[in-house]
């Protein structure tokens, strides 16, 4: 159960934490939280502000997932909380012929997803994943499981670890009381956010043994 950036060539983006804190109500955490319109392409106080497929984000990141996990064409991965499909687009790209896909709770982002990957997105929560045990050589959950309540959320490592032969997760965490400051103001969506010391024993008692890193703002 290693900790691992698989993300490091993601770009990076300069967020004033701060501000984007003050600008934030518990209404915009209650809007950001319904996943559909406002939160993928409405204000940008709700989520993103307008999600749009660029290749300038996931294309650097999938040789990185490829190399550590030797993919190949004959490769079955698992997107969970794909959104529109674009990290799942540029597999396809990088991988033609690998085996793809992504459950979506959102059916907005479903249904705006590219049309190229609409056929291999299933509507679902990861608290309860719809496949089979070691279905997939792959489960990733970028940003996901931290979006569920604690009990759900251990649901969820439980199903990914069922499902998957191996898998790779990202978590809102945080080290210092600074961090948690930070994120405190940063978090738009997670219900489940917490110190990494107390994330690996939380992993360790739903029984993930799968790769994780952070996402510290």
């Amino acid at each position: 159960m290693p900790e691992i950036d698989l993300l490091v060539h993601y770009p990076k983006t300069k967020r004033n934490v701060h501000e984007r804190g003050l600008q934030k109500s518990e209404e915009d955490r209650q809007i950001g939280r319904q996943f559909g319109a406002d939160y993928f392409d409405g204000d940008r106080r709700f989520g993103y502000g307008g999600y749009q497929y660029n290749p300038r984000f996931w294309q650097p990141v999938i040789p990185t997932f490829v190399e550590h996990y030797a993919l190949s064409a004959s490769s079955s991965v698992l997107d969970i909380g794909c959104a529109k499909g674009f990290m799942m687009h540029d597999f396809a790209q990088i991988i033609p012929g690998i085996k793809l896909q992504g459950l979506e709770i959102s059916p907005y982002a479903i249904h705006h997803a590219l049309d190229t990957m609409k056929p291999f997105i299933r509507q679902g929560n990861a608290k309860e994943l719809p496949f089979g045990d070691k279905s997939f050589d792959l489960v990733i959950a970028i940003n996901t499981v931290h979006n569920l309540p604690p009990l759900e959320c251990s649901q969820a490592l439980r199903e990914i670890e069922r499902v998957g032969r191996h898998a790779f997760i990202t978590v809102d965490a945080y080290r210092t009381p600074e961090e948690k400051e930070r994120m405190d103001a940063w978090n738009l969506t997670a219900l489940t956010y917490m110190h990494v010391d107390q994330w690996k024993d939380f992993f360790k008692k739903a029984g993930y043994t799968g790769d994780y890193y952070w996402f510290i703002p």
